[in-house]
C-alpha cells in the first residue's frame, strides 16, 4: 500500500509541474519505467488521479492528462471563492497570538518579494498563506475540497502569475485577508477573501477574452 501510494503522490507533483502536456496520453508501461512502479501501483494511481480530476480515460485512447479550459477554470473558482471565503472566516474566529505573528510574517515578506520582482518566492509565499490560513480554520471538508480544485486550477494559476503587475494587484488582497484575520474580524476575512478570488475570476476571464 505504501508503494501505490508513493507512486501515486509521484505522479500527482509530476502532473501539477508541469512534466505533461495537457492531453498528453499516458502509457502504462512508461509510467511504470517513470516511477519505478507494477502495473498495480500505476493503474490505482491513474484511478485516483481520474478522481481528482487531473486524468480523464479516453475511449480507445485510454489516460491523458485532462485539459481544465478556462472557462472551466473560472467555474472552479466561483466555487473556490465560496470554500475558501468560509476558511478565512474560520481563521478569523480561531485564530491565536502565535499564528498571527505567522500571518503577520507572510505579508512581510510577500511585500519584500513583490518589491525585490521576485514572483517565484511570491508564489510560494501566496500558497504558504493560504495553507496557513486552512491550518488555521481546521475545517477537514473544506480542505480536501480545496485541495482537489487548486490541483485543476495549477497551471492557470501558473499563467496568472506571471501577467505584468499581477503580483501588486493581489498582494493588496492578501494584505487585507491577513488584516482581517489577525484582528479576528470573520466578516472582514470572508469579504477580503471573497474580493481576491473574485479579482483572481475576472484576471482570468481576461485571460480567455484575450486568447
Amino acid at each position: 500500500m505504501a508503494g501505490d501510494t508513493r507512486v501515486q503522490d509521484e505522479m500527482r507533483q509530476a502532473i501539477l509541474r508541469g512534466d505533461f502536456a495537457p492531453r498528453q496520453r499516458l502509457v502504462e508501461a512508461e509510467l511504470c519505467d517513470q516511477f519505478n512502479g507494477g502495473r498495480f501501483a500505476i493503474r490505482s494511481a491513474l484511478q485516483a488521479l481520474e478522481a481528482e480530476g487531473l486524468i480523464e480515460r479516453q475511449p480507445n485512447v485510454g489516460a491523458r492528462i485532462r485539459e481544465v479550459r478556462l472557462e472551466e477554470a473560472v467555474e472552479i473558482s466561483q466555487i473556490r471563492m465560496v470554500v475558501e471565503g468560509l476558511v478565512a472566516r474560520l481563521a478569523a474566529s480561531q485564530v491565536d497570538a502565535t499564528q498571527i505573528r505567522h500571518l503577520k510574517d507572510i505579508g512581510k515578506r510577500m511585500r519584500s518579494a513583490v518589491q525585490a520582482g521576485e514572483p517565484t518566492i511570491y508564489s510560494n509565499l501566496n500558497a504558504e498563506l493560504h495553507q496557513s490560513l486552512r491550518d488555521i480554520a481546521h475545517h477537514e471538508t473544506a480542505n480536501r475540497i480545496i485541495a482537489q480544485l487548486h490541483a485543476q486550477l495549477v497551471r492557470h494559476q501558473f499563467a496568472l502569475s506571471r501577467v505584468p503587475g499581477r503580483s501588486s494587484v493581489s498582494l493588496v488582497q492578501h494584505l487585507d485577508i491577513i488584516k482581517a484575520v489577525t484582528a479576528r474580524d470573520p466578516d472582514g476575512a470572508e469579504a477580503a477573501m471573497r474580493a481576491h478570488i473574485e479579482s483572481v475570476i475576472e484576471a482570468l476571464q481576461g485571460m480567455a477574452g484575450a486568447g
